[in-house]
């Protein structure tokens, strides 16, 4: 095997990887797309989500019922494609204080977004904190997608989740934005999560 990788640890917000992952880079099928135009052809059946593919960095707000008020967090998401019927995804937050510090790692989350041939969104993500969720949904305009949780599977050391659905748009500017709700602890669906997120790709 080819021992060429990559052990840097770069610095996200001036939060440091404390031990850099290697990237092994002589896979031998085709790299994730990050950037439209390079690589592999896109997927037809995702032509509806290409505004998406890319990786973003921004600032949002959460709230939680256990807690009073809102806390910013940072995050970068990334969605990327390999020329098959889905995209990538990839999520990572982490807190700021009040004057926009790095505190410490937060949320991360995966999973793959699917179009079929109807156009419905099958979003299937999978959460650090011990829950899965499958959410349905579809295209609202040409750069804002809707999808709502139908399925949401916990461990049982996961906090309770009934209910959630999340809402994103390439907003005025190019930015990505989106909004969460989820219904936790019992409560009935509240905002949970909203962020602007800039292009880096």
């Amino acid at each position: 095997m080819n021992s060429d990788i990559s052990q840097s640890s770069p610095q996200v917000d001036g939060l440091p990887a404390e031990t850099g992952a290697p990237w092994f880079d002589d896979l031998p099928i085709p790299v994730d797309v990050i950037k439209l135009g390079q690589g592999v052809e896109l997927h037809p059946q995702c032509e509806p989500l290409a505004p998406l593919i890319g990786v973003w960095r921004g600032k949002g707000l959460a709230q939680y019922p256990s807690l009073l008020g809102e806390f910013p967090y940072g995050q970068q998401i990334v969605f990327s494609h390999d020329g098959r019927p889905f995209l990538a995804y990839e999520a990572r937050a982490w807190l700021l204080s009040p004057d926009g510090q790095v505190l410490r790692p937060a949320a991360r989350e995966v999973g793959w977004w699917r179009m079929d041939e109807e156009q419905t969104i099958e979003l299937i993500l999978a959460h650090m904190f011990g829950i899965c969720e499958i959410y349905y949904g579809g295209q609202i305009s040409d750069s804002s997608w809707e999808l709502h949780a139908h399925v949401l599977e916990r461990t049982e050391t996961a906090r309770q989740t009934t209910a959630a659905a999340r809402l994103y748009g390439i907003v005025e500017g190019g930015d990505l934005a989106y909004a969460e709700e989820r219904a936790l602890r019992g409560l009935p669906m509240k905002p949970h999560l909203s962020a602007q997120l800039q292009r880096l790709v």
